[in-house]
Formats: C-alpha cells, structure tokens, sequence
C-alpha cells in the first residue's frame, strides 16, 4: 500500500478518514465544568471546577497521544498537552511566593 502524508495523517486502521468523532466523557467533563467556571467566579466551588476541567483536559490529551485513531489526533494530544504545561507554567509564575505575600 503506498501511503500518502494525508494518509499517514488522518486515516486510522481501517483506512477511513477520522478527524473528529462524538465527544468521549472527558471532553464533556472539560466542557461541563467549564461552563460551570462561568457562574462560579470564586472561592472553594471554582478551585474545584478548575482542577476537574484541567484533569479532564489532561487524561484527554493521554488517550489521544496513547490511542488516538490517527497521527492527526495524536498530535492534537500533544499539542493540548503542551498547551496544560504552559498554563500551569504560567499560573506559577503569577503565584506570589511565602516571601513575597509577607513583605511590606
């Protein structure tokens, strides 16, 4: 079989084309608490919205990386992946430190 860079990309085993298939419960875990991140600004609630829709993302992004039906969607795991590190990256970098909330 002479396999194309399309091919490679976007058909999985069986040879059909798969870029995006039904939502699989952590992606609607994702978008359920995001959506609740909407009404909840603040306080013990949104801390535990966060964490629920940041593991979600996270577990996605492992199965479609160890699973994914195709390089295409592979790669989007990798690349939401990346994205997770950077934004914990980022909220550490705005986390003020013990010697930084105490001074004057």
């Amino acid at each position: 079989m002479n396999d194309t860079l399309f091919d490679r990309l976007f058909r999985d085993g069986t040879g059909e084309i798969v870029m995006s298939q039904p939502p699989n419960l952590p992606i609607l875990i994702w978008g359920a608490a995001t959506l609740l991140k909407l009404f909840f600004k603040t306080g013990q609630i949104k801390i535990a919205l966060d964490l629920l829709a940041f593991s979600s993302l996270l577990y996605w992004s492992f199965l479609e990386i160890t699973q994914g039906a195709n390089y295409f969607r592979r790669d989007l795991g990798i690349v939401v992946l990346i994205a997770l590190i950077i934004s914990v990256i980022e909220r550490l970098d705005r986390t003020p430190t013990l010697n930084q909330a105490t001074s004057p």
